[in-house]
């Protein structure tokens, strides 16, 4: 496989940094190839601007248009095109970080930003029926992805009844919202836990579970999440009643 580690956190000497040093080498070890985007190492910046797009900062920037045609003419910023080759190279992505308030670190945040431009992580046409290709289809379908999440909770807490919401629930913007929506199938997500508060034993099983994980990264089935053009919604995009019914928790929109 061809791997693409996203890693965001600021110091390599942390837990992160550990996991993500002993699941490189596993992934290694066992022939495959990887490339690293060490977000703060490599300083990136988060913040879309008019730059990005080559784009007369005097005149209106219109984000989704602009960046389209920056994309489709070669005229994007450097650092993007370079995240671009990447993830055009890779067959498999992994996506790192510690929870912080709900959600990515900013940096991480500002790499889909600046990333998933239009024509690449979204605004992807069928031009032969011209229906939007997202949710399952579009540039990025056929490569497989995966979060390896920490967070100071414990594991219970991040239950279906625990006090901080289920982790389906806390990572359904990133997985479903974001990956599968630009057409990534997403394998089940690795939670580690109690992360302020390791021992050796504990560090010890966390990374035995990840390198358990990344050897079967080819053959873990996705998380069946319904495609938005395979029949499950109807025109308005809307799951047909017959499915779930009387259910509207976010995990209707996986099948079965």
């Amino acid at each position: 496989m061809k791997v693409l580690w996203l890693f965001a956190h600021p110091e390599q000497r942390s837990l992160n940094g550990a996991l993500k040093d002993d699941g490189i080498a596993a992934l290694r070890a066992d022939g495959h190839e990887v490339r690293v985007s060490d977000l703060y190492a490599m300083k990136w910046n988060p913040v879309v601007d008019a730059d990005d797009y080559g784009h007369d900062p005097a005149d209106r920037l219109d984000v989704a248009n602009h960046s389209r045609e920056a994309y489709e003419s070669g005229r994007l910023a450097p650092d993007i095109a370079a995240e671009h080759e990447k993830l055009d190279w890779a067959d498999t992505v992994i996506i790192q970080f510690p929870l912080w308030w709900y959600g990515m670190p900013a940096i991480l945040k500002g790499w889909f930003d600046r990333v998933f431009v239009k024509g690449f992580g979204y605004g992807v046409f069928d031009e032969a029926t011209g229906r939007t290709l997202r949710y399952g289809e579009g540039r990025l379908a056929g490569k497989r992805a995966m979060v390896v999440l920490t967070v100071g909770a414990r594991e219970h807490e991040m239950g279906p009844r625990g006090i901080n919401g289920g982790l389906d629930a806390v990572l359904f913007p990133l997985q479903h919202g974001t990956l599968w929506y630009a057409g990534m199938s997403v394998l089940p997500p690795l939670l580690v836990a109690g992360a302020n508060r390791f021992s050796p034993e504990q560090y010890a099983e966390a990374a035995g579970r990840l390198r358990e994980r990344l050897s079967t990264l080819a053959t873990t089935p996705p998380i069946p999440y319904r495609s938005q053009n395979g029949g499950d919604y109807d025109a308005n995009l809307t799951l047909h009643p017959h499915l779930a019914p009387d259910r509207e928790d976010l995990r209707i929109h996986e099948a079965g």
